[in-house]
């Protein structure tokens, strides 16, 4: 299934992970991206992280990190400096990232059920600091403020402005967006033995340093309520947010797919400047490691596709709105956490997804 390893040099440490399960059940989901399998690393999924806990001398904290998975990969480097615990933790961060830009640009096949390749790729270099606020009662805070250049490739990796229908991939029209982005987020969280309630706001303000950079303002949220109805646990979710001003394709809002809306393939629902997506699921006991699930997803584009650059939406014919239900399995046990969904679209076409989780060393 995989394998991790720890290595300690000196007081830095290292984690190596090598995971092939996800290739297999990723490989059953999506069809083949791009043309380039030929390379060993391809056949490889995995992690690899490098921490350093004073590396100044004065609890400096370095942390580098570098996913790779099927066809996508990020590499994350934070660097960390000690403040007093009454201000604003500081980190310096610059993220490197690619992967396919399905969601939007993506093909939706078998009655909705999957998505498969549009040829849109993001390349995405950001540099900036987060600045984590002093968690008061049940609230926290996190401010940020980054550069970001986003690249369009194709799948043979070369920039791109149009897609292969010859419509916009990026806002200002060059093979690239450059954007200063202020960010804030405030999450509040509030538990008991009965009940949990959690609440997540972000807001996005595009910063115009120069005149041909973005300006817009987006925002979403996320509010999450778990109720225990005696042995069972009712678990509901609610989703959305929006974007005005300047906006390229990449930043649409993409419903459909595993954590969205289950019987759809990713963006297969719709891609719009707004969306509201609803989700409930109730879990009852079955034994001690055995749990079973019923859910209801929901989601719409509020009638947004066609405001996205190039309409793609309209373009790859996505209804704009729909629903999934099903069924699935929990198994909880000491190798680590597996879950089975199966889901039933609007378009009565069925797809199982597989998940693992928390898997032992």
């Amino acid at each position: 299934m995989g394998a991790q390893k720890s290595i300690h040099a000196g007081k830095a440490k290292i984690d190596v992970n090598i995971d092939f399960t996800h290739k297999l059940c990723a490989s059953l989901m999506l069809p083949a991206l791009s043309s380039s399998t030929g390379s060993p690393l391809s056949l490889i999924i995995g992690s690899l992280c490098i921490k350093h806990p004073n590396l100044f001398g004065g609890s400096e904290k370095l942390d580098v990190s570098w996913d790779k998975g099927l066809y996508d990969s990020n590499v994350l480097v934070a660097y960390r400096r000690p403040r007093p615990e009454w201000l604003a933790q500081q980190s310096f961060i610059i993220q490197q990232s690619i992967s396919p830009e399905i969601g939007v640009h993506g093909v939706p096949m078998d009655n909705f059920s999957r998505s498969g390749s549009g040829g849109v790729n993001i390349s995405r270099l950001s540099v900036g600091v987060d600045l984590n606020e002093p968690a008061s009662s049940k609230w926290s805070s996190t401010t940020s403020i980054k550069f970001e250049h986003v690249r369009p490739m194709n799948d043979d990796g070369h920039s791109i402005s149009r897609d292969a229908n010859g419509f916009p991939v990026t806002c200002s029209g060059s093979p690239h967006d450059s954007m200063v982005v202020l960010k804030q987020e405030s999450r509040y969280a509030k538990a008991n033995e009965c009940s949990f309630f959690h609440f997540t706001l972000q807001i996005e303000q595009g910063i115009p340093v120069l005149s041909k950079w973005l300006i817009f303002n987006r925002f979403k949220f996320a509010a999450s309520k778990g109720v225990k109805l005696g042995p069972a646990f009712l678990l509901t979710r609610l989703t959305g947010g929006s974007i005005v001003g300047d906006m390229a394709p990449y930043q649409a809002f993409a419903i459909g797919g595993l954590g969205s809306v289950r019987g759809y393939g990713e963006g297969a629902v719709g891609s719009g400047r707004s969306c509201i997506v609803a989700n409930s699921e109730l879990t009852f006991p079955m034994n001690k490691t055995l749990e079973g699930a019923v859910f209801l997803d929901c989601g719409t584009d509020l009638g947004s596709g066609h405001l996205v650059p190039g309409n793609p939406a309209l373009r790859q014919g996505k209804p704009g709105s729909g629903f999934g239900l099903g069924y699935g399995l929990r198994f909880k046990s000491q190798f680590g956490h597996f879950q089975v969904d199966y889901a039933i679209n609007g378009f009565h076409q069925r797809t199982v997804y597989f998940g693992i989780s928390n898997l032992a060393s």
